[in-house]
């Protein structure tokens, strides 16, 4: 595992942009394609408005979400959103390449079977992404991985419903697609985060993020959450 810490988090978010495009520039020269998933949250945001000006291809890029609440379409807890209003709403990516998780469906058994074949279809069986970004919770989850979480122990499904955390049930790959990423990347921001980051860094595997291959994964974060 690589740290890399920042000053601020406007300084995160510009460094996990720069990873993100060099990435999917050698992906493409490579395999002719990109695919990448990605999490919510107030940095991450950051980090697309920043991309948005990279040099991406965005052309021969597929974006899936690692996570998703169970929330109705336009709700304030979906992280969709921010993916729509800066991906899609500012013209850089086709909509058919935006792969939503189909949290609004009847049946989420078949909705997750649905978003596994998705993943097979653009990144291969089994799927392995090119890049997964990654968060980090207070109490140590990584995408909708919580503590004491059945989905903690999935070893073959690629994607999973949860029980409700924190106030919603959530859609969320699950360790073997994000293990087989050919590259994982942390943003880590804020003081609240100082504890976990350390036992992440410790390669602590009481927490549901420190299950997470260490091999080819980037943290950056600020002084604040590296203390």
């Amino acid at each position: 595992m690589r740290l890399q810490v920042l000053e601020d988090e406007q300084a995160v978010a510009q460094a996990g942009a720069e990873l993100i495009a060099a990435a999917a520039r050698a992906a493409v020269a490579e395999r002719g394609r990109f695919a990448m998933a990605l999490s919510g949250g107030r940095t991450p945001t950051r980090m697309l408005a920043v991309l948005a000006r990279a040099p991406m291809p965005w052309d021969q890029t597929q974006v899936f979400q690692v996570d998703e609440r169970v929330a109705p379409p336009g709700d304030p807890a979906r992280n969709l959103n921010s993916l729509q209003a800066i991906l899609l709403q500012q013209g850089l990516l086709d909509p058919s390449r935006l792969h939503a998780m189909p949290v609004e469906a009847a049946d989420f058994d078949s909705a997750a079977a649905q978003y596994s074949a998705m993943l097979r279809a653009h990144a291969g069986s089994p799927a392995v992404l090119d890049l997964v970004h990654l968060g980090l919770g207070a109490d140590g989850h990584t995408a909708s991985l919580a503590p004491d979480s059945p989905e903690l122990d999935e070893a073959s499904a690629e994607v999973a419903v949860t029980r409700p955390y924190l106030g919603h049930r959530r859609m969320t790959l699950t360790y073997p697609p994000i293990n087989r990423a050919r590259q994982v990347l942390w943003l880590v921001t804020g003081d609240g985060k100082k504890a976990a980051l350390q036992r992440l860094r410790n390669g602590d595997r009481s927490i549901p993020a420190g299950r997470v291959e260490r091999s080819r994964a980037t943290v950056i974060a600020d002084r604040a959450a590296a203390g």
